[in-house]
C-alpha cells in the first residue's frame, strides 16, 4: 500500500527479543552476594510475551531484555513484577521491597526473580561484568566487526531456497557457502524491481550523499534499492562516511568507530586517513565509547549494499563510521557534557574531506518516527479503518513536512523544529540526517521515498526515508 510516495509493510519488530518463553533454570539465589541482596537494575526494555498456561490456556508474560544489548539473555516473568523493578535501585534490601510492594509478594518469589535477573546480566554484578568484558574483548580481537544482521538475512535466504527446492533445512556449511550468492542475487532483484519503471534509473554522477533507511533488509528494501540501484553505474568513491544512530550504546555524543566491517559479501576496511584526521582534531574522546558499535546495526546494514555496488573482489572503498546523537537536545552538546558535540564533529569532517583527495560519499543511515502503543501512544494504526488510515497518513505527512528542511538545504531548521516540537514522534536519527546535510551542502536534495513499516498488531510503526544529495 503506497502512502506519501512510500510503502507500508508489516514487519517483526526490529531488535525484538524472542517472544517464546524458553529458559533454563538460573543458579539459586546467593544470600551472601551483596549485589543480590540489594539489586541494582541495569537499563532494560520490556515486551509482551504470549505463553501457554498450566491448563493450556493463553497467558501473557512480561519479557525483560538488555536495553544495551550487551546480554543476549531474556527473562520472562509475571506482569505484576513490574511493580518490583523501580525498587531495584541498589539501595533497597529484598525485605524492603517485599514490604513496599505487598500484593502477596513473598521473599522466596523475589529471590528467584533476582537470581534470574542476575544470571541474565540485567542487574549489576559479576555476571554482567563478565558479559561486558567479553564483549569488549570480542570487539578488540579483530580489525573488522563481524556480520550480524547481514549474515542472519543471508542465512535466511539460503534456508528459504533449500526448503523450497529440496524440502529440507539448510546446513551451516550450506549457509556459509551460498549465503553471499543468495544475498547478492536478492539485492539485484530488489534494485531491478525498484527501478524497472523509473524515468531516471541511474545517477549522472556519484552524489555527495544519500540518506537511506536503517531498517532490516526485508522491511526497507524498496528504499535501499532506489538509492543504491542508481549508483551501480557511477564511479566509485575514494572513501565513504556512514553516519548512524546510537540505538543501544553508552555514548552521550558522537561515537566514532575504529574498525572496518565484514558482511557475507566481503570486507569494508576502515578509512584510517579519515579516522586519524578526526582523532587529531577531536581527540581520543571520539572513540571512548567505540564498543557501542559492537551491537549497532545502522552501519552494518549500509555496508552490505556498499559491497554489492562498489565492491571489487570482496573489498569495497574504505569506510569511517560514526553514531551521531540528537542535536535537538542541549543545543547539540553531548547529553552529559563530556562527549563529542554535534557541530565540532561536523566541522571536523568538512575540514577533513576538504583536505583528503578523491570523492567522498556520505551516507546517513536513518529512521524517523517511532509511533504506536509500544511507544506509549494511544492510537490505532493497524487495519483498514478510516481512523487507522488517517493516523498512518498523519505521521507520514508530518515527516514529509520536516524533511522539507533537508530538501531545501536547511538542516539547522530541522533541528530547531524537532526541538520545538520536543520530538513528538520520536525521530531517532535527527543527528545523522542533519549532519549528512550539513556536510554535503547539496543545492538540490531529492526525496525519492518516504514510507513506514508496522508490526502485524499495529503496536509500532517506524518511518524511514530514501533521499539523494547530489
Amino acid at each position: 500500500r503506497r502512502l506519501c510516495r512510500g510503502w507500508l509493510q508489516s514487519f517483526p519488530m526490529p531488535d525484538q527479543p524472542p517472544s517464546q518463553p524458553s529458559q533454563t533454570p538460573p543458579p539459586p539465589f546467593d544470600p551472601n552476594a551483596a549485589h543480590q541482596q540489594r539489586p541494582m537494575l541495569r537499563p532494560i526494555r520490556g515486551f509482551g510475551a504470549p505463553a501457554q498456561g498450566p491448563e493450556g490456556q493463553q497467558v501473557q508474560l512480561l519479557g525483560l531484555a538488555d536495553a544495551r544489548q550487551i546480554s543476549p539473555k531474556v527473562v520472562f516473568t509475571q506482569p505484576a513484577m513490574q511493580a518490583v523493578l523501580p525498587l531495584f535501585n541498589g539501595e533497597n534490601g529484598l525485605d524492603d521491597v517485599v514490604a513496599q510492594v505487598g500484593r502477596g509478594l513473598e521473599r522466596p518469589m523475589l529471590e528467584q526473580f533476582v537470581s534470574q535477573l542476575d544470571d541474565a546480566g540485567l542487574i549489576e554484578g559479576p555476571s554482567f561484568d563478565a558479559m561486558w568484558e567479553k564483549m569488549k574483548s570480542d570487539y578488540d580481537s579483530s580489525d573488522m566487526l563481524p556480520p550480524a544482521q547481514t549474515a542472519a538475512f543471508a542465512d535466511m535466504l539460503v534456508e528459504m531456497h533449500t526448503q523450497k527446492d529440496e524440502s529440507r533445512s539448510a546446513t551451516d556449511e550450506e549457509k556459509a557457502e551460498h549465503g553471499a550468492a543468495r544475498l547478492s542475487e536478492q539485492f539485484d532483484i530488489w534494485m531491478n524491481e525498484a527501478l524497472s519503471d523509473a524515468d531516471d534509473p541511474s545517477f549522472d554522477a556519484l552524489p555527495k550523499g544519500i540518506i537511506a533507511p536503517s531498517l532490516p533488509y526485508a522491511n526497507g528494501h524498496r528504499a535501499y534499492a532506489v538509492l543504491y540501484g542508481r549508483m551501480r553505474v557511477v564511479d566509485a568513491p575514494k572513501r565513504i562516511l556512514i553516519l548512524g544512530t546510537n540505538h543501544f550504546g553508552n555514548g552521550t555524543g558522537v561515537v566514532g568507530c575504529d574498525k572496518g566491517f565484514r558482511t557475507p559479501l566481503g570486507e569494508t576496511p576502515l578509512d584510517t586517513e579519515m579516522a586519524d584526521r578526526l582523532r587529531a582534531e577531536l581527540g581520543d574522546a571520539l572513540f571512548e565509547h567505540r564498543y557501542d558499535h559492537e551491537r549497532e546495526h545502522s552501519i552494518e546494514l549500509q555496508c552490505g549494499w556498499i559491497q554489492k555496488v562498489f565492491g571489487v573482489d570482496g573489498t569495497s572503498p574504505p569506510v569511517f563510521a560514526a553514531l551521531v546523537h540528537d542535536p535537538s537536545v542541549k543545543d547539540g552538546e553531548s547529553y552529559d557534557g563530556t562527549g563529542i558535540a554535534f557541530q565540532p564533529f561536523v566541522d571536523a569532517v568538512v575540514m577533513a574531506i576538504g583536505e583528503l583527495d578523491g570523492p567522498t560519499l556520505v551516507i546517513g543511515s536513518a529512521e524517523l518516527s517511532h509511533v504506536g502503543p509500544s511507544y506509549g501512544d494511544q492510537v490505532q494504526l493497524a487495519g483498514d479503518s478510516p481512523e487507522a488510515d488517517q493516523n498512518r497518513r498523519k505521521v507520514l505527512e508530518q515527516d514529509s513536512q520536516l524533511l522539507k528542511h533537508i530538501t531545501e538545504n536547511r538542516p539547522a531548521d530541522l533541528i530547531s523544529s524537532i526541538a520545538w516540537q520536543q520530538n513528538a514522534s520520536r525521530w531517532s536519527s535527527t543527528g545523522a540526517i542533519a549532519a549528512t546535510s550539513m556536510i554535503c551542502q547539496s543545492e538540490s536534495p531529492k526525496l525519492y521515498n518516504l514510507g513506514a513499516v508496522m508490526d502485524g498488531q499495529g503496536a509500532a510503526m517506524i518511518t524511514a526515508p530514501a533521499m539523494v544529495l547530489p
